[in-house]
């Protein structure tokens, strides 16, 4: 099925703020749990991805998921405009050098995607060059997948209302003006261009499943994620390692 991005709830009506909190805090209890039981065995890995609109709150997300997880086997990046060097390289070279090693999970705040996403609305590059980056995305991501890697995907999906509000904050609160960039603005101005962008590579950069995440609201997104990656720790074949030794053999 289709998706289409205007159908898509940027705030869920039916969720209870309260109740959604006692549960997401619960989730992220276990995720941590589960998070050091994985790196302990280093068989499996977790690469998640956060795209979205500037201040859809891709940062916010990561800091919470991660609220009761060891900082060992975690690795966060996130991706800019790519270097002299990295141009000098395939698009996925920067992306395929730092994805996990077994037992880690690791987040990219933003991703691979953004070699579609800017090129194709700033028409940096011809048509079908980014026409085939769709289908290499694809087949990188089996790769990934190929490796013992679960891939998560997640589009966070804010109103352009919300966005405004979010910006705001960034230029009248000083402890976010930090956030704040000139180009976001120049950015926003293109709100529509970006997401008929976003709508193209769901349905198309799509043999990994994508998540969609209302981020109206912080409560609201971090529950729709700890629920999704909570899920996908507890199916994977997690146990802690049997104990390796020759000095300490039974018996003795």
């Amino acid at each position: 099925m289709k998706i289409k991005l205007s159908d898509c709830p940027t705030f869920n009506k039916e969720w209870n703020k309260d109740n959604i909190r006692e549960k997401t805090e619960k989730m992220l209890k276990r995720i941590g749990e589960l998070q050091f039981k994985m790196f302990a065995q280093n068989k499996y890995s977790l690469l998640i991805i956060f795209q979205g609109m500037d201040a859809s709150g891709k940062d916010g997300v990561t800091k919470g998921l991660l609220k009761y997880c060891n900082p060992i086997g975690i690795s966060i990046d996130y991706f800019k405009k790519p270097t002299e060097e990295e141009y000098a390289h395939d698009f996925l070279w920067r992306v395929h050098k730092i994805c996990p090693r077994k037992g880690e999970i690791e987040i990219f705040i933003r991703s691979q995607y953004e070699d579609i996403l800017v090129p194709t609305v700033e028409k940096i590059f011809a048509p079908e060059i980014i026409e085939q980056r769709y289908q290499l995305i694809n087949d990188f991501e089996k790769i990934i997948e190929h490796n013992e890697t679960k891939v998560l995907k997640f589009f966070l999906n804010v109103s352009k209302e919300a966005q405004k509000e979010r910006l705001m904050e960034r230029i009248e609160i000083k402890e976010k003006h930090w956030k704040h960039k000139d180009g976001d603005w120049d950015t926003r101005e293109k709100f529509d261009d970006y997401l008929a962008v976003y709508e193209k590579i769901l349905n198309t950069s799509n043999a990994i499943q994508w998540h969609i995440v209302p981020a109206d609201k912080n409560w609201q997104k971090l529950y729709a994620v700890a629920e999704v990656v909570l899920k996908t720790l507890e199916e994977l074949d997690l146990k802690w390692p049997e104990l390796v030794t020759e000095k300490f053999a039974k018996g003795n």
